[in-house]
């Protein structure tokens, strides 16, 4: 059973960055994608970028709205996920949910496993 766990979240001015990691452990071996998703009060939970886990060269994908200004990377090694955002807007204060999946990339929310989300919030 693969766990999750988030961190990174929490308060920052328009205009400003922050940077999530998402640290997977038990049975990491099997994974083939790891994703970021948001999900905002009274919102659908929306996908915003993935990176395909492999030793080989890693597959990204991201939602258009957040293209040039959100960067998914990872570091395998430590069995870690990063979302660098930059030039973030009060829109995207949300929950941020970090993914892993078994199978590969998928813009869904059918991800095998979910960490808990931590909190961003952007103020204007």
């Amino acid at each position: 059973q693969v766990q999750l766990v988030e961190a990174g979240g929490g308060l920052v001015q328009a205009g400003g960055s922050l940077r999530l990691s998402c640290a997977a452990s038990g049975g990491t071996f099997s994974l083939r994608a790891m994703a970021w998703f948001r999900q905002a009060p009274g919102k659908e939970r929306e996908f915003l970028a993935a990176i395909s886990w492999s030793w080989s060269a890693g597959t990204t994908r991201y939602a258009d709205s957040v293209k040039g200004r959100f960067t998914i990377s990872r570091d395998i090694a430590k069995n870690t996920v990063y979302l660098q955002m930059n030039s973030l807007k009060p829109e995207d204060t949300a929950v941020y949910y970090c993914a892993a999946d078994l199978r590969g990339i998928r813009t869904n929310t059918e991800y095998n496993y979910w960490g808990q989300g931590t909190q961003v919030t952007v103020s204007s």
